[in-house]
């Protein structure tokens, strides 16, 4: 269904636009380093929160991406445009009632996630989610507007808006922190404005003629109870994997924070700085819920299956030049943090453990897309979550606390979830043609 000419079209784009997304981030985790370990230590707090709210969000785009998919892959046309509209009313509904609750909540909320860490770190931490908290419902109206483009196969469009965003979130971060010195502030303003700017950019561009679908006016976004529900079948599992694997996430984080600063800090650093590697599977992922629901929604699970076992083994071959870089650039590149030679010792541990656990990364989380893509999103779920507790969180509080291996047990705990999910979904995988067909 893909020539290889259409496969570069979509993913080369997707994964310029991760790259953009990863270095930014690494960005702002530089500038305002500058700023002080509290600052570092505050901001990472609460992107753990918002990497939760952004990752619920992104699975109801997911969802509404997986149906709307289908129905192209199934030529129709107008079922798909139904689909995209309630894609945006879904995810808008959702992220304005996370904006409220956190707005309402704030530092109760961030003391009852953290419990008592430093006052200087809970101060940048509150101030950085008060305005962040503003920017989930564009975010949200951006995460849906480039899954549908990405399933209309062009992903060339949310590339160049994520150019935008990035571009001036990181002018303005240079600005706020450098030259006004606004501290936390400094970061958190500028990531309003360029997910506002985004969010308002790639609705417009939805907008055009030319596209295969388009959302034309607000008549489009006017509840459809069937399409909500079709949409959620799918984005609730994906909701509740997200949600509970980042939550898990935070659990570990509040774990983190009991062990000081100094572990706070190489901890955020080494999360930073992993995200590089990846940033390949995210984007290859993403363009699997698109080529596996075309061909699923077409009849053709062989292909999916073949599409999958292509870009998995492109994963692997891109994985195996940045995992060996950053495994002996470590050095360099945790320098560039200005971390205290406690914190820097650790992040180096940690970042060489994780590049050689990375073999085991693609098939725990780039595959599982093309099982969500068939509409297998509850297995997906199930496995996911009693991973990320049984042995995630399990074996990272036995190593802290009863090994006492410090921050690195925390990771140890993580590779043993890696090697549970890539044999449940290698072996799920094998099953898949037949499970599609009766989609």
């Amino acid at each position: 269904m893909f020539t290889r000419t259409q496969l570069i079209k979509l993913l080369a784009p997707l994964i310029v636009e991760q790259i953009l997304t990863v270095l930014v981030g690494m960005a702002d985790v530089v500038m305002v380093a500058a700023v002080g370990e509290a600052a570092v230590s505050g901001v990472s707090l609460v992107d753990s929160i918002s990497i939760l709210i952004i990752q619920i969000m992104g699975a109801m785009a997911t969802g509404g991406a997986v149906v709307y998919s289908q129905y192209l892959g199934k030529r129709q046309v107008r079922d798909a445009g139904t689909a995209a509209g309630q894609l945006v009313f879904v995810t808008l509904a959702i992220s304005l009632g996370v904006t409220a609750v956190a707005l309402a909540g704030n530092r109760r909320l961030l003391s009852a996630i953290f419990g008592q860490v430093e006052r200087e770190v809970m101060d940048n931490a509150q101030t950085y989610f008060l305005i962040t908290a503003m920017s989930y419902p564009f975010i949200g109206l951006y995460n849906a507007c480039a899954a549908l483009f990405r399933s209309m196969g062009n992903a060339k469009v949310s590339m160049f808006t994520s150019l935008v965003m990035n571009g001036i979130n990181i002018t303005g971060n240079a600005v706020c922190v450098f030259g006004l010195k606004m501290g936390v502030a400094g970061v958190a303003y500028p990531t309003l404005v360029s997910r506002m700017t985004a969010a308002v950019l790639i609705f417009v561009l939805l907008q055009n003629r030319h596209n295969e679908i388009r959302i034309s006016g607000l008549k489009a976004l006017k509840p459809h109870s069937g399409m909500i529900r079709t949409i959620l079948s799918v984005g609730i599992p994906g909701g509740l994997e997200n949600g509970m694997f980042q939550f898990g996430k935070i659990f570990l984080q509040s774990l983190v924070s009991s062990l000081g600063t100094a572990s706070i800090a190489s901890y955020a650093v080494a999360c930073n700085l992993v995200t590089l590697l990846y940033l390949p599977g995210n984007a290859l992922g993403l363009g699997l819920i698109t080529i596996v629901g075309q061909c699923v929604g077409a009849g053709k699970p062989r292909e999916a299956m073949h599409y999958t076992e292509v870009l998995l083994a492109v994963n692997y071959l891109i994985l195996a030049v940045l995992s060996t870089a950053m495994f002996f650039g470590t050095d360099l590149l945790v320098s560039f943090y200005n971390l205290s030679p406690e914190a820097a010792a650790i992040s180096h541990v940690l970042l060489q453990a994780h590049c050689v656990a990375m073999i085991l990364w693609p098939a725990a989380f780039t595959l599982p897309n093309a099982l969500r893509a068939a509409l297998d999103a509850r297995f997906t779920m199930a496995v996911s979550v009693f991973s990320m507790w049984a042995f995630r969180i399990g074996f990272a509080y036995l190593f802290v606390y009863l090994f006492d291996l410090g921050v690195p047990g925390v990771w140890y705990g993580m590779f043993i979830d890696w090697v549970f999910r890539a044999l449940v979904f290698a072996g799920r995988f094998a099953g898949f043609e037949k499970r599609a067909m009766s989609v």
